[in-house]
């Protein structure tokens, strides 16, 4: 396990509005005020698995439940333009990564990548800012670790709009590999452990059809790490 999640960085000059609790007048540290940083610091990652799970579902870790203060946190990172939570969250996921892979070991971590909207509507894309700053943060405590980006996100309806039969459909075709990138991801990959990471899991679709696109090109999934999950909500 890494130690210091959260309290060991030093402070970010942020906005007044604490990214946990949205309280202003509080005195921040990594843009989150004493007690929401608290509340993050003490969540441990633990396995997760929606009901039922997608065919090719890798094995799932998060961080905790999508409520709160860290589901506030990922809102004001992703939405509210908080891009310098990008570090202290990439932390959090280290913490997550290395729980999901066990001993320490080679490890080589896929990022969910963004579609070409998302990433211009949030400023770039949020798992990929994230990615680098878990890397650094396993590599800061001994794991060897390598980042690759060997698919692409094709343009998809927001799947805060579907439900959980249309983001399978949508998924199944969400995103094509870089054909010139293989070569070298699979050399990395080879004694590595590939983990991929996203922010939320939900039904699970988007990891599995992620994690079917990898094992298409030679490229097995160890596992999945995540920040948050989210309990299902089928529509009416």
């Amino acid at each position: 396990m890494l130690t210091g999640v959260w309290t060991d960085l030093a402070d970010l000059v942020l906005p007044a509005e604490c990214a946990g609790c949205r309280g202003s007048g509080l005195p921040l540290r990594q843009g989150a005020c004493p007690a929401c940083a608290a509340t993050l610091q003490a969540l441990r990652p633990i396995p997760v698995r929606p009901t039922p799970a997608p065919s090719g579902l890798p094995d799932c870790v998060a961080l905790g439940a999508y409520r709160g203060a860290l589901r506030e946190a990922l809102l004001s990172y992703k939405e509210r333009g908080r891009h310098g939570l990008a570090r202290p969250l990439g932390v959090l996921l280290a913490e997550v990564v290395a729980t999901a892979v066990g001993d320490r070991r080679p490890v080589l971590l896929v990022p969910v990548p963004a579609t070409a909207r998302a990433a211009r509507t949030r400023h770039g894309d949020h798992l990929r800012r994230l990615s680098r700053h878990t890397a650094a943060r396993l590599r800061g405590a001994g794991w060897p670790v390598v980042v690759a980006h060997p698919l692409r996100a094709l343009p998809r309806p927001d799947s805060a709009t579907l439900d959980s039969a249309g983001r399978a459909r949508v998924a199944a075709t969400a995103f094509r590999l870089r054909t010139g990138r293989l070569p070298a991801v699979r050399r990395s990959a080879a004694g590595r452990a590939v983990v991929v990471l996203d922010d939320i899991v939900t039904t699970g679709v988007t990891l599995a059809a992620v994690a079917r696109q990898l094992e298409t090109a030679g490229i097995p999934v160890y596992a999945a790490a995540l920040l948050a999950a989210t309990a299902r909500r089928e529509r009416g």
